[in-house]
């Protein structure tokens, strides 16, 4: 649905029709991967869904911001819902930190219980992923500058494509080397990248907030 009567490609899209857009794209890419979790039995997929699943939430998050920030005062609220973009950002943040902490923990636990997993359907999925994160990251790249509630979306997608990449590089050298500690690493390694983002998203958040 487009605001005016002129069309425009997504150059054009507002930052909400941005978010939605990202939103179906990463929806759609969750699905799929707890379907190839359930067919290949792959705990690393099924861990990798698990994060995709933090994004889906944070950018429904967002686009309900994005949304409500929209309205109008009211009596009750004289300055509109314009604060739930912060809010919004806050929440995805808070998210955020949660992913990057289990992940920190559980790619220690499995560095030593490795368990073993299916290489080839890994590297499959971790593609499929990663092509859909770079489209988000196209949609959203041009608004994330524009408010936190963008920003904060970005930055989800762009922890979950360094997700793909950790998974398709565990693929490789699982089917390469049979090392299957490849998997903990890159855990540990993209929860090392997640936190300290989240931390400075969090920072910023209650700055605006307070």
């Amino acid at each position: 649905m487009t605001e005016t009567g002129h069309s425009h490609g997504i150059g054009d899209a507002t930052p909400r029709n941005r978010l939605v857009i990202a939103f179906a794209i990463t929806s759609s890419v969750f699905i799929v991967e707890v379907i190839g979790a359930i067919i290949t039995g792959s705990l690393a997929l099924l861990v990798d869904a698990a994060h995709m699943l933090t994004d889906v939430v944070g950018l429904a998050m967002a686009v309900t911001a994005a949304h409500l920030m929209n309205r109008p005062p009211t009596p009750k609220y004289t300055f509109g819902l314009r604060r739930t973009e912060v809010l919004g950002a806050l929440a995805q943040a808070t998210l955020l930190l949660g992913v990057g902490i289990f992940a920190l923990v559980e790619g220690v636990r499995r560095l030593f219980e490795p368990p073993e997993i299916a290489s080839g359907s890994l590297l499959f999925f971790g593609i499929v992923g990663l092509v859909a994160n770079i489209a988000s990251m196209l949609v959203l790249f041009s608004g994330r500058g524009r408010s936190l509630n963008m920003r904060a979306a970005f930055l989800e997608v762009v922890n979950d494509a360094l997700g793909s990449v950790g998974v398709i590089a565990s693929a490789i050298l699982i089917a390469v080397f049979g090392w299957y500690q490849a998997d903990a690493v890159a855990g540990v390694l993209i929860a090392l990248l997640i936190i300290p983002r989240t931390l400075i998203l969090l920072r910023a958040s209650a700055r605006v907030l307070l």
